[in-house]
């Protein structure tokens, strides 16, 4: 069902919301937008070790997204501003340790939307739509060793830091972090 937003624009289905945001689903129509996000080396330079993602790895990390979305019911999900439709990055949930119903929580923002508290709010949302809807028991999380404004959101989530462990795209060490149900505040 096509919608429209509070200034005439189109807008998509969303199945989340929250007073800013709104999540969907990727589409293969979505390529522009994953090649923004993606695309941009200073997002990747976080998540890859070459520092960036090539065309064909941009393409394949959608079709990715789209696939496990069908099989699992999860992605890091595109999120939108409510009120202007603007594509801000993405949030969202993959398989960690699906047989114990841990899932991994991640978040890509564009860079012109890094520092205005979309992560955390993001973040948020995601985090009570896996456990109040999908049942999930514990929440995992890492970050690059370097990238310091996601320690610092994962902290203020209430993750507890349990380790270090190696993230094969990065190929280095990276903190990681884990959130359950009675860690909820």
């Amino acid at each position: 069902m096509e919608q429209t937003n509070k200034i005439g624009m189109k807008s998509r289905d969303s199945f989340l919301e929250t007073e800013r945001l709104e999540f969907s689903t990727w589409s293969e129509e979505d390529r522009p937008l994953a090649s923004a996000l993606w695309g941009d080396h200073e997002v990747t330079k976080w998540i890859s070790s070459k520092g960036f993602l090539s065309e064909d790895e941009i393409e394949a990390r959608l079709a990715q997204e789209m696939e496990r979305q069908r099989e699992m019911e999860v992605q890091y999900w595109p999120i939108f501003d409510k009120e202007t439709g603007v594509f801000l990055g993405c949030c969202g949930l993959r398989p960690y340790a699906p047989d114990e119903k841990i899932y991994e929580l991640g978040v890509h923002l564009t860079r012109d939307h890094w520092g205005k508290g979309y992560a955390l709010e993001a973040a948020k949302a995601v985090i009570r739509y896996a456990f109040e809807h999908l049942g999930v028991k514990a929440i995992f999380a890492g970050h690059h060793p370097e990238n310091g404004a996601s320690r610092r959101l994962l902290l203020k989530l209430g993750f507890t830091y349990k380790k270090d462990e190696f993230y094969e795209p990065t190929g280095k060490m990276h903190p990681s972090y884990f959130l359950s149900r009675s860690d909820m505040k």
